[in-house]
């Protein structure tokens, strides 16, 4: 069957499976084109690794210097006679065949990170596999759902504000329009849900579950990934039932701090990525005006960075590099801590870059967003994600869908 891109709305209903493979193989080759980082973990555990910051973490990891071993674990699906799959399921698939190519032992287990039954999964993997410790963890996990394994209650996040309502508009890729959005004020319980499905408390749990199995290396690190943003976007993001599950996720770094020092000498970690095009990151209404600016000013100023060219930094100048973990206090008044964050966000927050921002943001309209902003580039990384709009695959030909079926990953 030949594939081609279905969009409803901001959700993609298909997946090229080369497209997938290339665009793995192309974040394979960047980070194999720029200089490596000189250390690094050698076994590593990505909770969330199919796509995104998780699997840019993972390829960074593997190709760009650090040779390390990765477990991923991940929730998607396969080619059934409901469709072809979802683009994470081919982003292992690819990514294993490239990583054990060059040698390198890379294992995905895909089913429920939130249940009981995948960490024991994960526990013997890493005894069977990974000689029995991990020396970094990421979590990484970006999902609306969280189920509560012991009770089976279901907790659902919601994207809205906290306070007053806010007006604004939204990217709509199936129409390639620019479209009024409200974003409605939570309550308590809406905000409750939130957090519980996108704050700190699964990655507390993990940590306390590895440290339990004796799993983690002395001296091991964990890292969870998250987003602050420019005061322009306080009441859509940081100031909604996301910030407020995001500060959950900060203070819960504090208290995974302090057991890991305690315990093996280890470390935890908040890294502070850039705003980009994620599958999360596109559902955020009003958000996405936001995002065409500061990719048309970054791009013009020569310092935009993707997710990998992002992870690369990352890891080999602010993690493991010869200086060690750079660690810079966050100044925000909000946050009543002294959590040291890893700033991926700074090039994005220099002042020079939000002048320009906010002057495309107030000359934005559903008329002149594809001029005043880089709609082109927002939806070029929406479908590259997918595995859409590749120069390097010919999307006229048939895809044999049993010869993908016999692929596992």
């Amino acid at each position: 069957m030949v594939i081609q891109p279905e969009i409803q709305g901001v959700v993609a209903r298909t997946a090229h499976p080369y497209g997938c493979q290339q665009a793995v193989q192309q974040q394979i080759d960047y980070v194999q084109s720029v200089a490596p980082m000189t250390q690094g973990p050698l076994r590593v555990l990505i909770l969330g690794a199919s796509s995104g910051f998780g699997l840019a973490s993972r390829i960074a990891l593997t190709f760009g210097g650090a040779q390390a071993e990765t477990l991923g674990v991940s929730y998607e699906r396969g080619p059934s006679d409901k469709g072809i799959g979802s683009a994470g399921w081919y982003n292992n698939i690819f990514f294993k065949q490239a990583a054990e190519q060059q040698g390198y032992i890379a294992k995905n287990i895909v089913g429920d990170a939130f249940s009981d039954e995948v960490r024991q999964h994960v526990a013997q993997t890493i005894r069977d596999e990974f000689g029995g410790h991990i020396d970094l963890v990421i979590y990484s996990l970006a999902t609306g759902i969280r189920p509560d394994p012991e009770t089976g209650e279901v907790w659902r996040s919601c994207l809205k504000t906290v306070g007053e309502n806010f007006s604004g508009y939204s990217v709509d890729l199936e129409n390639d329009e620019l479209v009024p959005a409200e974003l409605t004020a939570a309550n308590d319980e809406e905000i409750f849900a939130t957090t519980k499905v996108m704050g700190g408390e699964d990655w507390q749990q993990w940590i306390n579950f590895l440290l339990s199995e004796n799993l983690l290396a002395p001296k091991a690190k964990t890292l969870a990934y998250s987003y602050i943003g420019p005061e322009s976007t306080y009441p859509i993001y940081h100031h909604g039932t996301l910030g407020i599950a995001k500060q959950h996720l900060h203070q819960t770094a504090i208290a995974i701090n302090q057991q890991l020092a305690q315990m093996i000498n280890g470390q935890a970690n908040i890294v502070v990525c850039k705003a980009l095009v994620t599958k999360a990151s596109v559902f955020i209404p009003t958000f996405s005006p936001y995002i065409l600016a500061l990719f048309k000013v970054m791009k013009q100023m020569g310092n935009h960075e993707g997710c990998i060219e992002q992870m690369q930094r990352l890891f080999a100048q602010k993690i493991y590099s010869a200086a060690g973990t750079e660690k810079k206090q966050c100044n925000d008044s909000d946050e009543q801590s002294d959590l040291a964050l890893i700033r991926m966000d700074d090039w994005e927050l220099k002042p020079e870059v939000q002048l320009q921002v906010n002057k495309l943001m107030a000359e934005m309209n559903a008329d002149n967003f594809r001029q005043v902003g880089d709609y082109a580039g927002y939806k070029s990384a929406f479908l590259a994600l997918n595995g859409f709009g590749l120069s390097s695959v010919d999307y006229t030909q048939p895809v044999d869908i049993e010869e993908l079926s016999r692929l596992a990953p």
